[in-house]
């Protein structure tokens, strides 16, 4: 058994619990739900099929919202360098909802904080620099619809049966990978999930996000390959992931991030999120099959210990 400290402390998380309230979101799903069944799966896609089996979505119900917390590195343009980062998210549904803070190091020392929100079919995004400067700032059609194809790519990697709860129209695309299109408030998204053999998620794919240039968002290709699944609690989890735009010079990677055992809890309410922290957690040691998925392409080449953030431990300073 691995102890575990879930660190929801600091004034990243607190700021985050706070969004949650002020939203006045549900606290629950709209009605008693119960438990996905085979049956249920009969008609979808095949590849769908292979990677809901593979999630073990089937014998609980459908998850309705999920906190997660991951540390990694993120850069703002090609040519500039990675700056460490730590992120606290909460997505809900029926009533989509994501709320995304991070927090950044630039060089090293200097806090960046980002928010980005998606609820009542709106998407916004800002940015401080020591909570001072402002220096993102967005919202409208574009932003409605990249954070709405975001919050699609959440649920896919880290509550897969939140999937079954929400309009989405599911499309053949082959033996090893499915198509999905979210309806929200007005907006259509559509994306594609690769699966391999297994039903193991290896890449999710949309072009209905807009990358943020200087000259101003551009619509682009958006990819996020995953990898290292581990098994906790009886539910999978990815170990690490990218995200990358498709851009006219090439593809840029501009965040990793990691997943540490443990790292994302479900059907948590927004009274749930408020501090004070909750007790040490006791985990089991990650399953993770042999050759289980295929290690795909990083962006900046593998990272090395030290350049990854461990998450924040009860006395530390991170958020």
């Amino acid at each position: 058994m691995t102890s575990l400290r879930a660190p929801r402390h600091g004034r990243l998380y607190r700021r985050m619990a706070a969004d949650a309230a002020a939203l006045g979101r549900p606290t629950g799903p709209a009605a008693a739900t119960t438990a996905v069944t085979e049956a249920d799966l009969a008609g979808l896609p095949v590849a769908a099929r292979r990677y809901l089996t593979f999630m073990e979505v089937a014998g609980r119900p459908p998850d309705w919202s999920f906190l997660a917390h991951f540390t990694g590195r993120f850069r703002l343009r090609p040519r500039l360098p990675w700056m460490r980062c730590a992120a606290w998210q909460y997505s809900t549904s029926p009533a989509v909802t994501r709320l995304f803070h991070m927090r950044l190091q630039v060089a090293g020392v200097l806090p960046m904080t980002g928010r980005d929100a998606y609820h009542h079919g709106h998407g916004q995004m800002h940015g401080k620099l020591a909570g001072l400067v402002p220096v993102a700032d967005g919202a409208g059609p574009e932003y409605d619809v990249s954070e709405l194809v975001t919050y699609l790519n959440d649920a896919v990697l880290l509550a897969p049966s939140m999937l079954l709860a929400l309009p989405i129209t599911w499309g053949h695309a082959g033996d090893s990978a499915f198509d999905l299109t979210l309806t929200d408030a007005g907006h259509q998204v559509t994306a594609r999930v690769f699966v391999d053999g297994r039903g193991v998620p290896t890449d999710f794919s949309t072009d209905d996000r807009w990358c943020d240039l200087p000259g101003g968002p551009v619509r682009a290709r958006w990819s996020t390959p995953v990898q290292g699944w581990m098994k906790i609690n009886g539910r999978w989890q990815p170990g690490r992931g990218s995200a990358v735009w498709h851009l006219p010079g090439g593809p840029f990677c501009y965040a990793e991030f990691r997943f540490a055992p443990g790292a994302v809890t479900y059907n948590v309410t927004p009274a749930g999120l408020t501090p004070p922290p909750l007790p040490a957690l006791a985990l089991p040691e990650p399953d993770r099959p042999g050759g289980l998925v295929p290690e795909p392409a990083r962006c900046g080449g593998e990272l090395a210990p030290e350049d990854m953030p461990e998450p924040a431990s009860a006395s530390g300073g991170r958020p």
